[in-house]
């Protein structure tokens, strides 16, 4: 479901998440995202938020505890994916309707546009790019390179990873099977997203099929940094910088801006802009870790291990001990998980020495 009301999906929040109703004021409802810290898409939709400046409730929904597969979150999303939007009466589940709701939705004059108006000899550019970076294979490069690790260089994954995921794809797997019979209302929604979970393991641990696409990829960075070539020999008014189709920042960079992370993060950048391969490229995302918004939302791709630790240490000690042994249990793990953190930032800063 892409899009609907809080009527239609009668989710029930949880405990501890955003509320789902609710004025920020007489005038305007709130906005709550329902998202996961690592989700690709999630990053994509809470970077156009922040670029635009508006003020939206997060609640964290971890995919590592499995709680998109909830039943209360299944109700606001029976395709059980992350981000979720929920403005007023209005839930919308598909990124980039979310994102085009955030940019038709709040324009007033203090607000920064991600699109140009229509008209505009920069809207066809900035949607061709828009598109063209959306067609991209996301979740099969992540799976892909976590699974078979052997085809990354200076990945920031930890090497443990591999395995767990495949462990917990076989635990996902029981565990849609007693939800779907805990909760006959979903029953459906939960078989087919097992479904979908079975096609996407064979496809993604495909080699064959993963170095197809990447080589195609390439073809892909090769349009990118020839656009960026075509900025780099214009010039850009006073004050401004060259960004992928003009002087502003547009929804565009806002895709190609999460996509480069995810390849850094992934270990994939060497291939495809490191070592003087695409200097454009390269400088691009030089300038975009430089932006505020992109460093609150995304920092730095060595944060990855903390911020996908921690928020879930702290719910897994709330939820599933009394609150004595909680606090030790969640002392414990913060003390485990910091180290290791601190550990692995070592050796990256060792690397990049």
């Amino acid at each position: 479901m892409a899009s609907g009301s809080i009527a239609e999906v009668g989710a029930e929040k949880p405990e501890d998440a955003a509320p789902l109703l609710g004025c920020a004021s007489d005038k305007e409802p709130r906005l709550v995202l329902y998202h996961w810290t690592q989700s690709f898409s999630s990053q994509k939709v809470r970077l156009a938020i922040a670029e635009k400046g508006l003020k939206c409730e997060e609640y964290d929904v971890s995919l590592p505890l499995s709680e998109h597969n909830e039943p209360w979150f299944m109700r606001l999303n029976p395709a059980g994916e992350v981000p979720v939007l929920v403005h007023g009466d209005r839930v919308l589940c598909d990124p980039t309707q979310i994102m085009d709701y955030l940019e038709e939705h709040f324009t007033d004059e203090n607000t920064p546009r991600l699109m140009p108006a229509e008209g505009s000899m920069f809207l066809p550019r900035v949607q061709h790019y828009r598109e063209l970076l959306d067609s991209l294979q996301m979740d099969a490069y992540t799976h892909g390179c976590i699974l078979h690790p052997e085809i990354t260089v200076d990945s920031h994954i930890p090497a443990y990873a591999s395995a767990r995921i495949r462990a917990q794809i076989g635990n996902t797997e029981s565990e849609l099977k007693k939800l779907a019979a805990e909760n006959p209302e979903l029953q459906d929604a939960y078989i087919a997203k097992q479904r979908r979970l079975k096609s996407k393991l064979l496809e993604h641990d495909n080699m064959k099929y993963l170095k197809k696409i990447l080589d195609e990829l390439e073809n892909i960075m090769d349009q990118v940094e020839t656009e960026l070539q075509r900025r780099s020999e214009e010039t850009p008014e006073e004050g401004k910088q060259a960004w992928l189709c003009g002087d502003f920042f547009s929804m565009a960079d806002v895709c190609l801006a999460v996509t480069l992370h995810r390849l850094k993060f992934l270990g994939l950048s060497r291939r495809y802009w490191g070592n003087g391969t695409r200097p454009n490229m390269e400088a691009y995302y030089e300038r975009v870790l430089a932006r505020p918004a992109f460093r609150r939302v995304l920092g730095s791709v060595n944060n990855i291990l903390i911020s996908a630790v921690l928020p879930a240490a702290f719910r897994v000690a709330r939820k599933r001990a009394p609150s004595f042994i909680g606090i030790a249990l969640l002392a414990g793990v913060l003390g485990g998980g910091g180290y290791l953190a601190f550990l692995f930032l070592r050796k990256r800063l060792s690397i990049s020495r």
